[in-house]
């Protein structure tokens, strides 16, 4: 979702892209607002699987992905420092960016979380039988490896030509500006996997795994 906002902004022209600080700075922000919705969402399908300690998923939903952005981005910082290059990120940066997580997006996620565990249980549209039975043996297309690979390859093959594009002005040391491009791409990749899901779940459900 943050991607998506930001990437509409910038397909609308309120971001310029010689100006590459706005993108990021507007990722940032999206990120640190969407930290109530971010919350909700997590704190409801976690009370959907029976959890209890809303408390236990407001703190991971707020410190995982941040937390191994972060890590990354102190190792490409590092390697620059160790370099000598001008584009070290400044302490007050990495200090600003630390500011923002702990003290709004983090205390947001936990108002999130508190509010959407308030809130009823999801019902599920069909009835779940409560007893097992057994699974029976499943044809070579529908195993975890098999599946997960051709998952895979109808969403890269969506995004594969325009990927060279981006990376192409990467390399070259170019600002990309086919933004509405993007859009169209992105838009198509969303579908595109949630197509793919369902094909996946009905080829299961079709083989009693999920029974």
């Amino acid at each position: 979702m943050t991607f998506l906002i930001t990437l509409v902004f910038a397909t609308l022209d309120f971001l310029s892209p010689d100006k590459p600080g706005g993108l990021l700075t507007c990722l940032i922000l999206c990120y640190v607002i969407l930290g109530i919705p971010a919350g909700y969402t997590s704190a409801r399908l976690y009370k959907m699987f029976g959890g209890t300690n809303w408390k236990k998923i407001a703190l991971t939903t707020a410190v995982t992905c941040p937390s191994l952005i972060f890590l990354m981005l102190f190792f490409l910082n590092l390697l620059l420092w160790a370099s000598v290059s001008s584009a070290t990120i400044p302490r007050t940066t990495c200090s600003a960016l630390l500011a923002l997580w702990f003290c709004i997006s983090t205390p947001w996620v936990f108002i999130g979380a508190y509010l959407g565990f308030k809130r009823s249980v999801y019902k599920n549209p069909v009835p779940i039988n409560q007893i097992p039975r057994q699974i029976p043996e499943q044809p070579f297309h529908t195993k975890t490896l098999l599946s997960m690979l051709t998952s895979g390859i109808l969403p890269f093959g969506c995004i594969f030509t325009q990927l060279s594009f981006i990376f192409n002005s990467i390399w070259a040391h170019q600002y990309y500006h086919y933004f509405g491009f993007l859009l169209v791409v992105y838009i198509i990749f969303i579908i595109t996997c949630s197509e793919t899901t369902i094909s996946l779940c009905y080829f299961h459900l079709c083989t009693d795994e999920g029974a």
